[in-house]
């Protein structure tokens, strides 16, 4: 499987992985990404046997090219012999002719309309609309690997929950966390918009954990300065399964339309997710009720989604939901 992408990419193939192993208990499954992902493959073992780190090519942004190193890649894709590769990467001009290269028995994916079209039997149009990760199994369904549900997963493992609570102060108290992070500037909700929020919230009472990378450590403390009351900055401190850890502990998410997103669907943390342009269309979760998307042309304001949160907040009160169930117990 050929999809060399970023994190949430990867999150939302999940159902796609799962219907190919259903459909292909016996198989080898590879995945070929990015460096990154073959911690994903490591962690989603039930669904990916092995990793091929692809060394990029022009036209694809997501790393700068290793020229050098592309016909080694090539030349390794088909000595694995191959039965099937699957370009799920994407729509196709450029990648298409790509896989291709692997030389499998077979190779299956999306083309656009109007263009060539490798084989009618294994390649169908890229959807013009809906959700990335309907798109995906729109696709693994075509070629003979029914879905096994949309749900996201991200398995937690023990030393993902200890690293947790060590980052974590002791007993922070039911705590929300605030993610001003997104890889690509152009989604980042601004700074003083978060600080306002999350200050609303810590007043409600909720401890306010910022989360981020080592390299967004200067947008959390930018949002930490702005704020009022205290936060616990997290950026740097947490690797992708501690802070999936610390995520799955969360009342409450809000973040931009980023990979985190998909991580707090993975771990049902609800979460109110600020967006940009047409991305709910495609990126959105699937659970509209646990998650709030919120997008407007000239901007979302900070009231909208502080209502946002308070609303799931109340909808998704722990203590609300055992009292519930001790309620019908008791009945």
């Amino acid at each position: 499987m050929f999809r060399a992408l970023k994190l949430g990419d990867l999150l939302v193939a999940v159902p796609a992985l799962r219907a190919l192993r259903a459909a292909l208990p016996a198989a080898e499954i590879t995945l070929v990404g990015l460096p990154w992902a073959r911690e994903f493959v490591d962690r989603y073992s039930p669904y990916v046997d092995a990793f091929a780190e692809f060394p990029g090519h022009p036209g694809l942004p997501e790393r700068e090219p290793r020229l050098d190193r592309l016909p080694g890649f090539l030349a390794d894709m088909r000595a694995r012999r191959f039965d099937l590769a699957i370009q799920l990467h994407g729509s196709g001009p450029i990648v298409n002719p790509l896989v291709l290269q692997f030389r499998a028995r077979r190779t299956a994916g999306f083309y656009l309309p109007g263009d060539d079209c490798p084989d009618p039997d294994w390649f169908l149009p890229w959807p013009a609309a809906g959700l990335e990760l309907r798109r995906l199994l729109q696709l693994t369904e075509f070629i003979g690997a029914p879905a096994r549900g949309e749900f996201l997963e991200f398995p937690l493992r023990d030393r993902d929950e200890r690293a947790a609570r060590t980052a974590l102060p002791p007993r922070p108290g039911p705590y929300v966390c605030v993610h001003p992070g997104a890889s690509v500037p152009e989604r980042r909700w601004p700074a003083d918009r978060f600080a306002a929020v999350a200050d609303s919230l810590a007043a409600r009472g909720l401890a306010i954990v910022l989360t981020g990378t080592a390299a967004e450590a200067g947008l959390t403390g930018e949002v930490s300065d702005r704020m009022t009351h205290p936060a616990i900055n997290l950026a740097g401190l947490t690797d992708l399964g501690a802070t999936a850890a610390v995520l799955r502990r969360a009342r409450l998410l809000v973040c931009n339309d980023t990979g985190v997103s998909h991580l707090a669907a993975a771990v049902r943390t609800p979460s109110v997710v600020i967006s940009t342009g047409d991305n709910p269309a495609r990126w959105g979760p699937t659970d509209r009720a646990r998650h709030r998307v919120l997008c407007r042309p000239g901007g979302v304001r900070a009231a909208e989604v502080l209502a946002a949160a308070r609303q799931l907040l109340a909808t998704f009160d722990p203590a609300r939901t055992e009292a519930t169930a001790c309620a019908g117990s008791a009945s």
